[in-house]
């Protein structure tokens, strides 16, 4: 579980460095798109191994809950360019 949140983190962060570099916008979206690929890919990994134990804890439930909440993303308009005349 420690693992995706640490994947959700990276994604935090490449969203914001794109908001402070908008030459790489893009390439900074684009990365944050992959790591909550890769935690939602753990946490289905995840949640399946716990579906066949079904011995998941409620600490385990309650950051998976955590975890599945909806992150704000960062539009491609949000990025402030500036205008070169």
């Amino acid at each position: 579980m420690e693992t995706a949140s640490r994947m959700r983190a990276m994604a935090s962060l490449c969203r914001q460095s794109a908001a402070y570099y908008p030459d790489r916008s893009w390439e900074l979206l684009a990365e944050a798109e992959y790591w909550e690929h890769m935690a939602s890919a753990a946490l289905l990994e995840h949640s399946k191994e716990c579906t066949k134990e079904k011995e998941c804890t409620k600490e385990c439930t309650a950051s998976s809950n955590d975890l599945m909440q909806p992150q704000q993303t960062t539009n491609s308009n949000d990025v402030h360019r500036i205008a070169v005349a």
